[in-house]
């Protein structure tokens, strides 16, 4: 049910997520209704949400699975209203990182590559089980290899 990332989560973003071999991580999704704010733009808060998870979860491009980014703070500009109905990529990249904590950048892309938000932020690495109660399996975290899934992300 994670409002991000939960494929079965109706009321949720339903991103999916990529890896890129340049060391990015970009979450492709597409706000409905539902997340509007102004008629026909979604909500800012919204826009703070994807990137906050994209960038939290960046830290686990080439490293421990086990390890999660709990937001320390997050920094957030808008630059560009942020259309409901269309397919977007948040993209974001770990900055700085030591054992403890990491920072990174994150931007939504519009269609036309514009950038139309960008957050910077800074996270605690934790272990899941220090987190949440968590199985994977029962939540249904995990690779799922997708028909759709683009061979190439171009961002």
């Amino acid at each position: 049910m994670c409002f991000v990332c939960g494929l079965k989560n109706r009321a949720g973003l339903q991103a999916s997520f990529y890896e890129t071999d340049d060391g990015a991580l970009v979450a492709i999704f597409t706000p409905g209704k539902e997340h509007q704010g102004y008629p026909g733009r979604m909500h800012g808060g919204i826009a703070s949400t994807i990137l906050d998870e994209t960038i939290g979860r960046a830290v686990m491009i080439g490293s421990d699975k086990d390890v999660w980014g709990v937001t320390l703070e997050l920094k957030v500009e808008y630059n560009k209203p942020v259309p409901l109905g269309v397919e977007l990529r948040a993209v974001a990249r770990i900055t700085e990182e030591s054992a403890r904590f990491f920072s990174g950048r994150g931007e939504i892309l519009l269609p036309d590559g514009g950038v139309a938000v960008t957050a910077s932020g800074r996270y605690m690495k934790v272990p899941i089980e220090k987190i949440a109660e968590f199985e994977e399996s029962e939540f249904g975290w995990a690779v799922v290899p997708g028909e759709d899934d683009p061979a190439y992300i171009d961002f």
